[in-house]
């Protein structure tokens, strides 16, 4: 039987990062996790920029457009 390996990241820093970068006035337009290093990377929309994000728990299945 195989040891788990170790998580280098959990639920409470990204949510840390998400919050920080709100607070700071940021629109987020995706998290990138590297599980290898723990590296949490914050990727932040260009303003005015308009983004389609389909989100497969939404009913109808069509993408949300938003202007950022």
């Amino acid at each position: 039987m195989s040891h788990r390996t170790v998580n280098r990241f959990n639920q409470r820093e990204v949510a840390r990062a998400l919050k920080a970068a709100r607070l700071a006035g940021e629109t987020v337009d995706r998290v990138e996790i590297d599980p290898k290093s723990g590296k949490i990377a914050v990727i932040l929309a260009k303003p005015g920029e308009v983004t389609a994000q389909t989100n497969e728990w939404d009913e109808d299945g069509e993408p949300q457009t938003e202007i950022r």
